[in-house]
């Protein structure tokens, strides 16, 4: 009776371990791991499904797991770094402990792996672009003419200038979208705002950080940029308009210039067919002054 209970308690506590699975979603990365005589798989399509299946396993049995992304070059540096045989399988865990504290994951939570790397990629990406916009925010350093640092003054008129773009949107949920265009590439953060029953706007902290981190180097830089939003509501047409940045500030597109930036292929040039029931549009007033613009030193 008591080997029995103490089974049926390591069962209770085996739901209760949180897990991590380090996924390697493509086929390069695929083929870089399979150089480790400890890495067992040499079909990456075959790896895929048995790992959709462990997963599966492991939620039906109650337990929750994590997917992050498995870079092969960044295992081997860590290795060397550590002075670790990378062709240990325990070294491959320990990694993959680590990912999940500092690297994008998303919960598994029944869905097929094509519907989970996607947003697995898009998390990554979304990461990789607050983490390189915030480092070019934090070089630029003070202010030549009044010493304040120029980085979190951005930051700081970025949050405002979101809130207002916000706060003067109709009812409805809200499509953000800011890109900022600079060597080495152009930045883009997307921000979906939805309003719940009681009109409240909902936001994911992460996603608004990234944006407003992205909205607030384009303001600092000076460099070309824009925000559009897209607006939705039952009952009533789409509504798209935006603003591009300058001095500081967001200077408001015309119904025209909006039109244009949907209604033509980026590639060739041609007008393509606008959307039915959607307005292209000037967008409201701020109701904001300029702020002085802050000198890089």
């Amino acid at each position: 009776m008591a080997h029995t209970d103490r089974r049926t308690m390591r069962r209770v506590l085996r739901r209760e371990i949180a897990g991590t699975i380090g996924l390697l979603t493509d086929e390069h990365d695929f083929r870089a791991m399979r150089r480790y005589r400890s890495f067992t798989f040499d079909d990456h399509t075959a790896y895929l499904r048995e790992v959709e299946a462990l997963l599966k396993a492991r939620a039906l049995q109650g337990g929750h797991t994590t997917v992050t992304l498995f870079d092969p070059e960044e295992y081997a540096t860590y290795c060397t770094e550590r002075g670790l045989d990378p062709d240990n399988p325990s070294h491959r865990t320990r990694f993959t402990a680590e990912l999940a504290t500092t690297g994008p994951t998303i919960p598994y939570e029944g869905q097929p792996l094509t519907d989970l790397v996607p947003a697995l990629v898009d998390e990554a990406i979304r990461q990789a672009t607050w983490e390189y916009a915030a480092t070019l925010l934090a070089r630029l350093g003070s202010c030549a003419s009044c010493g304040e640092d120029i980085g979190r003054a951005a930051f700081t008129r970025a949050s405002t200038l979101l809130m207002r773009v916000l706060d003067t949107a109709p009812p409805g949920n809200r499509h953000l979208v800011c890109s900022v265009s600079g060597p080495p590439e152009t930045l883009l953060a997307v921000l979906h705002a939805d309003q719940d029953d009681d009109g409240a706007t909902q936001l994911d902290e992460a996603e608004a950080l990234e944006f407003t981190t992205v909205l607030a180097l384009g303001l600092a830089t000076g460099g070309p940029g824009g925000l559009v939003m897209r607006t939705s509501a039952p009952g009533s047409p789409d509504r798209i308009y935006g603003w591009r940045l300058r001095n500081n500030t967001l200077r408001p597109l015309t119904a025209g210039e909006v039109f244009d930036a949907y209604c033509t292929d980026i590639e060739s040039g041609d007008l393509v067919s606008p959307e039915s029931d959607v307005d292209y549009c000037e967008p409201p007033d701020l109701g904001e002054d300029e702020t002085p613009h802050h000198h890089r030193p």
